[in-house]
């Protein structure tokens, strides 16, 4: 799917490199991506004035420099009347109010540019001076480029993102794979520690039979070997020869039985 559409894009750029769209009216020349140029004089442009107060003092003019709208409330701008002779007569005026193609001028004095007697007429065309235009386009030129390298970290972004949703499938297809080779790995793992335990509790139970026969043997021989005490003061054999019973010593003599009794 992307790849169909990258070429669509790829033959609509080129569509349109070879039948460029020229505009209806105004500069007819291709829209390209421009900036600042040091070789175009930005602060002189012409006007046309399409409206006036009563006093002559605020004046709304047209102009087809699209530049103009980078001035600022405040600016100041020098002009003269087109069809004036008088080079060094110049009015002075600032920006009032910017609309589409049009700016809002107040002008101090129009009388230095413009014949007393003479009614200014909606229409006339005015020659503009402002050297404050030409820092106004440096400013937006610089502006713009940080403009379109936010505008290039956007795009980067979102082509992240369009590439995670496009190949969301794909990516949950290899996260479940990656999961299922752990849990795998995981009961191997798990399956190989029951078996060792199985081995070592048989282990265990042999060693434990061991260990109690020979814990048994060896109380046996401890039993055996045991030293037993005795604190006698006096022989008992010795005593029994002296308590003054009648009796005979021992061994006795052999007699004949039918000797006389020594009771008799």
């Amino acid at each position: 799917m992307k790849y169909l559409l990258l070429f669509l894009c790829i033959s609509n750029l080129f569509a349109s490199m070879l039948n460029p769209k020229f505009p209806d009216s105004g500069i007819v020349s291709l829209d390209v991506d421009s900036f600042y140029d040091p070789a175009i004089d930005y602060t002189r442009f012409t006007g046309r004035v399409t409206d006036k107060d009563i006093n002559e003092n605020i004046l709304k003019i047209q102009s087809e420099n699209r530049n103009i709208k980078f001035f600022k409330a405040g600016d100041e701008v020098k002009f003269k009347i087109a069809r004036m002779d008088k080079q060094n007569d110049k009015c002075k005026g600032f920006i009032r109010g910017l609309e589409d193609n049009y700016l809002i001028l107040f002008v101090e004095d129009l009388k230095k540019c413009w014949e007393k007697n003479e009614y200014f007429r909606r229409g006339t065309i005015i020659s503009f001076f402002a050297d404050i235009l030409k820092t106004r386009v440096v400013e937006a030129s610089i502006f713009r480029m940080q403009l379109i390298r936010k505008k290039e970290d956007y795009l980067k972004q979102l082509n992240a993102i369009n590439h995670f949703i496009w190949s969301f499938d794909q990516i949950k297809v290899e996260k479940a794979a990656e999961y299922d080779k752990r849990i795998i790995e995981l009961q191997k793992q798990k399956q190989d520690a029951l078996d060792r335990l199985l081995t070592e509790k048989s282990e265990k139970i042999y060693l434990q039979k061991e260990l109690v026969y020979r814990a048994n043997q060896t109380d046996e021989s401890i039993k055996q070997f045991r030293v037993e005490r005795q604190e006698l003061f006096i022989d008992r054999w010795h005593l029994d020869q002296n308590l003054g019973v009648p009796v005979g010593k021992r061994p006795q003599a052999i007699r004949d039985s039918e000797a006389q009794s020594d009771f008799d």
